[in-house]
């Protein structure tokens, strides 16, 4: 038997919904999963780590720690895995690597977890839960790690949104990203970013994406100091709006940049400012609308 799992990838913040707000997007880490007699990864693309340890490596060790959680030790498993998702870009590869794995021990050990289940444990592993409930859940979702330990999850598909990236030829580990935040905001500036981001949620709900534009680069949690470390950023918000965008933030913690567009004015877009940044490859990417997608077949038809 043969486990076929694919993971959406993911933005999130989307300006002012920092650490809460995640979009799933229409590129995919996908697994092939067999039971063997030792853990064994096989890269068939890249964008994809090298761990010559297979305990050393996300999805065997977000797979083990599920099983564990659920009182099960996880047999070893024969994985091959392809992806599409950019490492250390803001679009979720950990978090994609992440729900894989706990996918992957939910199917072996037929554990029957639920969404809520599922995004626990990868809020558990990630330490936010917004990258990874875009991944399980697909479309547009806002999430929090309440206290109790709860997940609070709102899911919407509705949204009619085309984005654009903006995918850098170079990373942008999010412990570094991290670091240059303040440990603390003021309660005006707190106020005010907070104000942003329900204006943003609102306006995406409602589909008014001119409005939700504006409100994308308002932020105040994370963009005015993260702007500094993605090189040519602030020059690409400017084009991209003289190009037509409603607005431009950083995807994740970046260096990835995110337009927002009238539907079906992308191709226009991406000709309009084509070769005007040699460092960044711009790519038309809708909504993932589906989350975790998993079908079985026999091993001789996967052969």
């Amino acid at each position: 038997m043969v486990w076929c799992i694919s993971i959406p990838a993911s933005t999130a913040n989307l300006g002012p919904g920092f650490d809460s707000i995640g979009i799933a997007l229409d590129k995919y880490l996908e697994l092939e999963v067999e039971l063997g007699s030792d853990w064994e990864i096989i890269n068939l693309s890249g964008n994809l780590p090298d761990v010559p340890n297979p305990q050393d490596h996300l999805i065997v060790q977000a797979a083990e720690k599920t099983a564990e959680l659920h009182g099960f030790s996880l047999p070893p498993c024969t994985v091959r895995v392809k992806s599409d998702i950019p490492l250390a870009r803001g679009m979720g590869s950990s978090a994609s690597a992440i729900v894989a794995g706990i996918e992957l021990a939910n199917q072996i050990m037929e554990l029957h977890l639920t969404a809520q289940d599922k995004l626990k444990v990868a809020t558990l592993m990630e330490g936010h839960p917004d990258n990874a409930a875009a991944s399980i859940y697909g479309g547009f979702t806002i999430s929090s790690n309440a206290e109790s330990g709860e997940i609070n999850v709102f899911h919407a598909n509705h949204i009619e949104a085309s984005f654009v990236l903006f995918i850098p030829n170079f990373e942008l580990k999010t412990a570094k990203a991290r670091q240059v935040l303040p440990d603390t905001y003021t309660r005006q500036e707190a106020a005010q970013a907070s104000a942003t981001a329900n204006l943003l949620t609102a306006a995406f709900l409602s589909q008014a994406f001119e409005q939700a534009g504006t409100y994308m680069e308002q932020d105040l949690f994370h963009e005015p100091y993260r702007l500094d470390l993605i090189p040519q950023s602030k020059e690409i918000k400017i084009a991209a709006k003289h190009a037509g965008a409603y607005g431009t933030c950083i995807s994740g913690a970046g260096p990835t940049l995110l337009s927002l567009l009238k539907k079906g004015a992308e191709d226009d877009f991406i000709s309009t400012l084509k070769g005007q940044f040699p460092n960044f490859e711009l790519v038309a990417v809708p909504m993932n609308r589906t989350g975790i997608v998993v079908t079985i077949k026999d091993v001789e038809s996967a052969r």
